[in-house]
């Protein structure tokens, strides 16, 4: 692919977010292209090799892309050959001085979006969600807007998900389906196609590529460069991407514009990206290294959707109670200890922790004593990161969910190990335990892989056998998928048979809705505290969910009359695996359920010591999860 060199004048294209001045300068030189071959503009690599009477007879011209990322960029003699100056202003300017005007197209762009339409799809999980948001703060910024309906659209966006490949397959199909809509039934006024998210970052050349189906490639840390890339795009005949990977981007300065804004629940970023290097994992790829958002930010943000009424806040991250915040904070002091950084017992990483910083357990607590009446979530935690102080701030905050999400990701040490988790079957089970002996209700959610590479039948075993074990709530499981890139993909074989990986997910399902159904039915006769979220899609019937992740299915009486974010109190009826149906006792607020019906906590104060590991089934132990 033949890649045109650039160099870039000032913050406008990529970055206009708080960084230091030398990361921004990096960053700015960074976006350099190199030529990708000696051919001659228009020629491939392929053809360069050719005979002469091939290039005569079968010579094809390909499209010319313009592709930032991070591993085209200048050498570091470049880099150290710039003159360096006192101030970013000097930087900027130095930058200018050496870049000729024709080298740099984007800076002469006319504002192309001005009142033109986009439509936006988002697939995967809630993060894609809580970037779509973000985008659409940038693009309505730049004069675009949203419109519903695709026929409308000037501009498709597709927010992709690289996790699995069968994420990736469905991303492929709809582009399809969206080549015929630019070349058959709106050839006149034919949209752009834009692929945003994981998916872009990891396939950005075979995007471009693939039959001219993608106009726009844009990866999650270069959604403010969006805009340019567009205009850029209306330009010319190449395709654009930008997929450059950030050490710091986190979006904190850019307030999202919600999908829904009638929605009573939000899900809220805190951090992005993921140091685990989990050996199945994209992420780290796709999104980068973590980095936090300032505590002041966060603490803003969630005020002002509590004035807008919303009942209930999840903070989002990859890996969210890593969280480390080492910004000067004009309100949160840092003492510089780092209080709630050590890791659970048992656990380890692969990469070198930092000390200091504001850590999770301190941000949980500010977020919950704003709002006694919003509830408090959190997601997508690692085991590693539950120390003490984090278990007291759900144990001792009522408006903080006693739902943990803890993937276990597989049952078996020796395959945990192949995986990279950094604990064993026995530490995860000794911090379930520690957990519920802080926490008596919590309820658990997990991940679970069946198929890993070298998986045998004994290792499989201890998976199932660690659902019973554990008792979780909820789960999420799949059969394993090989991404390049990864360790996995580098080290090991993907050599489960698929027919065995099937077999094995369809065991793990079971027992995992074997378990679930004894333990919600006996919560049956049980009250419990619900938040009304209003009508399901498909039959109109009242529904809403507990504090424990369930989705709770209500019977009215018919002269109550509930509004999306009212809590009320009610009675279990029935339960199946994956769900509740209750009847509504009356109304009430958080605040006063909790008061007429204290939480359980066996321990109160500093928590000392922790429980033995046990393999014993915990069915009966958590079974009063919704109990008072």
């Amino acid at each position: 692919m033949n890649r045109i060199g650039l160099r870039t004048q000032g913050p406008s294209v990529l970055s206009r977010g708080r960084r230091s001045t030398g990361h921004a300068y990096s960053q700015r030189m960074a976006m350099s292209s190199s030529v990708a071959s000696s051919q001659e503009p228009g020629e491939t690599a392929a053809q360069a090799h050719r005979s002469d009477r091939s290039v005569l007879s079968k010579q094809k011209t390909k499209r010319r892309h313009l592709v930032f990322n991070n591993r085209t960029g200048p050498s570091l003699q470049h880099f150290l050959a710039q003159p360096l100056g006192d101030s970013t202003a000097h930087l900027e300017s130095a930058a200018a001085s050496s870049a000729e005007p024709e080298r740099v197209p984007y800076m002469s762009v006319s504002d192309w979006g001005e009142g033109r339409k986009y439509y936006v799809e988002v697939y995967g999980c809630q993060m894609n969600v809580n970037d779509t948001e973000i985008l659409m703060s940038v693009l309505n910024k730049a004069g675009y807007k949203r419109t519903m309906t695709l026929d409308d659209a000037d501009v498709i966006f597709l927010m992709t998900c690289a996790i699995r490949e069968k994420a990736e397959d469905r991303i492929w199909s709809r582009l399809s389906h969206l080549k015929s809509l630019k070349t058959k039934t709106r050839p006149d006024r034919a949209p752009m196609v834009g692929v945003l998210g994981c998916m872009a970052e990891r396939l950005k050349e075979k995007l471009l590529e693939s039959d001219r189906l993608v106009d726009v490639v844009c990866g999650p840390d270069a959604y403010r460069s969006l805009p340019r890339l567009l205009s850029l795009r209306a330009m010319s005949a190449d395709g654009v991407a930008n997929v450059m990977l950030s050490a710091d981007e986190t979006y904190a300065d850019i307030t999202p514009v919600r999908l829904d804004d009638n929605k009573i629940s939000v899900h809220l970023s805190v951090m992005r990206g993921c140091n685990n290097m989990c050996s199945f994992c994209i992420v780290p790829f796709t999104r980068g290294t973590e980095r936090s958002r300032d505590i002041d930010s966060i603490v803003s943000e969630v005020r002002r959707l509590s004035a807008q009424g919303v009942r209930e806040v999840t903070l989002l991250g990859q890996n969210v109670n890593s969280y480390r915040d080492t910004s000067s904070s004009a309100v949160f002091a840092d003492d510089g200890v780092g209080g709630g950084s050590d890791l659970s017992r048992g656990f380890s990483t692969i990469y070198k922790r930092k000390e200091g910083g504001r850590r999770f357990a301190e941000l949980l607590h500010r977020v919950a004593q704003i709002d006694p009446e919003m509830r408090v979530r959190f997601t997508s935690p690692h085991p590693k990161d539950f120390p003490d102080e984090l278990l007291q701030v759900i144990r001792d905050n009522p408006n903080v969910c006693r739902s943990i999400h803890l993937p276990l990701q597989s049952g078996s040490t020796s395959c945990l190990q192949r995986m990279r988790r950094g604990y064993s079957r026995e530490a995860f089970l000794e911090l379930v335990h520690h957990i519920r002996s802080v926490i008596p209700d919590v309820a658990f959610s997990t991940d679970v892989i069946a198929g890993f590479c070298g998986e045998t039948e004994d290792e499989h075993r201890e998976t199932v056998d660690m659902m019973r074990a554990v008792g979780f709530d909820t789960a999420f499981m799949f059969a394993y998928s090989m991404r390049e890139r990864t360790h996995a993909h580098r080290k090991y074989s993907d050599d489960v048979p698929a027919d065995a990986k099937g077999r094995r997910l369809e065991e793990i399902i079971a027992t995992f809705h074997d378990v679930a159904r004894e333990k919600n039915q006996r919560l049956v006769g049980m009250q419990g505290l619900v938040l009304y979220e209003g009508l399901t899609k498909k039959r109109g019937r009242p529904f809403g969910s507990d504090d424990y992740g369930h989705k709770v299915f209500l019977n009215m009486p018919p002269s109550l009359q509930l509004k999306p974010g009212e809590y009320v109190k009610v009675r279990i009826e029935a339960a199946t695996s994956a769900s509740l149906t209750a009847a509504v006792v009356e109304k009430t607020t958080l605040a006063r359920y909790y008061s007429d019906n204290p939480q359980a906590n066996i321990c109160a104060g500093p928590i000392v010591g922790r429980a033995p590991s046990s393999l014993e089934p915990v069915v009966a132990e958590a079974a009063g999860a919704l109990a008072v």
